[in-house]
């Protein structure tokens, strides 16, 4: 690629051309896997500025600007996603989100837990068919979701919020109002009430004084059950117990659950119905971010029983 690229904002300088290549190596020092061609890359970055300098009402945006705000490998794995890379993909997949042990695909499914309630079905249809839009437009015409990443914002915070507003813009539409335009789908969520975050903070609270009385073995089956999806029979398969025996500690789990949590948020003063709804709302996300049921600790329980994790 030559030294100068001709945008609509700006001149890629010499300068600029050697430090898109210095970040093109460190990116490929850090995923040695992503076997991404330099041309491609440069491909995709000068794409990405001038979608990010479309954004800037008229003003002139240098690449030296860009280059300093770019999350660079963030960036790669986007890059690598783009051309196809299964490496690349795993990577996204696996990618953490800021909270302990909580990866990006536990994430979006807490978001769709709480977009689609005790809605099992549209809460996993709902991941899925977000992830199959990343690279192919849902639309005729639309840009694919991860071809609007401009890199200059964490990857990963950025996925979520477009996953919750595509969402909320879809429930809109069906509603009959009118949804959010393409380029509002990455705006900042709007933020919760005074009400609202105060249940929110005694939820949590409650919550998280009830997994602390758990047993290891209350822990496992909670975990087995919540993040990795799995139905009671393969859990008692994978435990090598009946599977009657797991129905019943998850009822006791449940009921312990409800009966906890309920009594605390009654005691801060909750009068509004259907207290039951709200506690099995919230409560997805919370177990998929409290690192008590990480992968880490689910595994090393699943070790001292000679087991092993499951796998997908």
């Amino acid at each position: 690629m030559p030294d100068t690229l001709s945008t609509t904002s700006s001149v890629c300088t010499a300068r600029d051309s050697a430090r898109i290549a210095a970040l093109y190596y460190l990116g490929r020092i850090q995923y040695p896997k992503l076997t991404i061609l330099e041309s491609a890359y440069r491909n995709h970055l000068e794409r990405a500025y001038k979608t990010y300098g479309a954004k800037t009402d008229g003003t002139t945006l240098s690449w030296e600007a860009f280059l300093e705000g770019l999350y660079a490998f963030d960036w790669f794995v986007t890059c690598g996603c783009a051309e196809g890379l299964d490496a690349a993909w795993e990577t996204l997949f696996n990618t953490r989100t800021g909270r302990s042990d909580c990866l990006l695909l536990d994430a979006l499914r807490a978001r769709a837990c709480r977009l689609y309630p005790r809605d099992d079905e549209k809460q996993e249809s709902a991941v899925a068919e977000f992830w199959s839009h990343l690279i192919v437009p849902d639309a005729e015409g639309r840009t694919p979701t991860l071809l609007r990443y401009d890199g200059q914002r964490p990857l990963a915070p950025w996925l979520i919020r477009v996953f919750q507003n595509w969402h909320l813009s879809k429930l809109r539409r069906h509603s009959g109002a009118t949804a959010m335009p393409d380029d509002d789908l990455a705006m900042e969520l709007p933020t919760k009430t005074k009400t609202e975050t105060r249940w929110h903070e005694a939820f949590c609270t409650a919550a998280r004084e009830w997994l602390g009385g758990m047993t290891d073995n209350e822990r496992l089956l909670l975990g087995l059950r919540w993040r990795y999806r799995m139905s009671q029979r393969d859990v008692a398969g994978l435990l090598g117990v009946h599977e009657g025996t797991i129905s019943r500690q998850t009822d006791k789990l449940r009921d312990g659950a409800l009966e906890s949590i309920r009594t605390r948020l009654i005691a801060e003063g909750w009068t509004e119905d259907d207290l039951e709804g709200y506690i099995l709302t919230e409560m997805g996300g919370l177990l998929l971010d409290d690192p008590r049921l990480s992968a880490d600790q689910l595994g090393r329980l699943l070790q001292a029983k000679g087991k092993s994790l499951p796998v997908g």
